[in-house]
């Protein structure tokens, strides 16, 4: 007989190529289930170089204040509005969604804020589309559907008085995510995300409509509730609550703090 190997004995290399197949406890990243709130160790780092903290937009006064006819809201009571955070949670999803459109759009984020358990990108508007059609496609994210567009007008966040606000889906991740883009009064031009989201088409209008934020690229930015010809949008905290003449019937409305109180 010669020296050869016997058919139960492994032959010189074979064992490299046998374990390989197997990964131990101490095998590199990926060996195994991994927990979903296990995050690499650069992802944290780029989730740290957001900014965090508490950002004041305004202090507002009124909202259903007792003693008084307003029902605008817009009478006594003075409260602050602002945005916290005090940084993400270690557990969740919240972190790997952060890091991973930081790896796919540097710079995109402005801010992250989590709050009551809901996460929101602050998105700069020149890397907005860039960004939705990632949180769209890539594999990781899978933002699907964007369930509604709306905006709000802060007077005093100077600079970013107009905010758009996205709210998007991942029907894939069974999670949600708010998505925010600013811009300044003298400047109130936002891009459209029609392409992207084409549910998007009317909530846009309706945004332009109410908040005359400007969508660019939208295939047609019309009013969608007020007439064509009506002057001024409604939902500007600029925009007079009473006191001016209403077109209908001739009837006018009194200023807020002329009206009888429902209270």
């Amino acid at each position: 007989m010669t020296d050869a190997a016997k058919p139960d004995e492994k032959a010189p290399g074979d064992e490299k190529s046998i374990d390989s197949h197997v990964e131990g406890p101490d095998s590199a990243p990926g060996a195994g289930l991994e927990r979903e709130d296990a995050q690499p160790d650069e992802v944290l780092d780029a989730v740290a170089q957001v900014p965090a903290g508490v950002h004041v937009i305004e202090t507002r006064k009124g909202m259903w204040s007792d003693g008084s006819g307003d029902t605008s809201g817009y009478g006594r009571i003075v409260r602050t509005v602002e945005l916290p955070n005090a940084g993400l949670p270690d557990d969740g999803w919240y972190a790997g969604v952060t890091g991973r459109l930081l790896q796919l759009v540097p710079d995109a984020l402005v801010r992250v804020v989590f709050d009551r358990g809901e996460l929101t990108f602050f998105i700069a508007r020149e890397k907005l589309t860039e960004a939705m059609g990632q949180l769209r496609d890539d594999a990781q994210l899978r933002f699907e559907f964007c369930a509604s567009v709306s905006g709000v007008h802060y007077p005093t966040d100077t600079g970013a008085e107009l905010h758009v606000a996205y709210h998007l889906q991942s029907m894939t991740h069974n999670r949600r995510l708010r998505v925010e883009t600013t811009a300044p009064d003298g400047d109130p031009h936002v891009p459209s995300v029609v392409a992207i989201y084409p549910a998007a088409d009317w909530h846009e209008r309706e945004t332009w409509d109410m908040f005359g934020i400007v969508f660019d690229g939208h295939p047609h930015l019309t009013r969608i509730l007020m007439p064509d010809d009506w002057v001024g949008h409604p939902q500007r905290k600029d925009y007079p609550l009473g006191g001016i003449p209403v077109e209908y019937k001739g009837a006018t409305v009194p200023p807020p703090d002329q009206r009888r109180s429902y209270r």
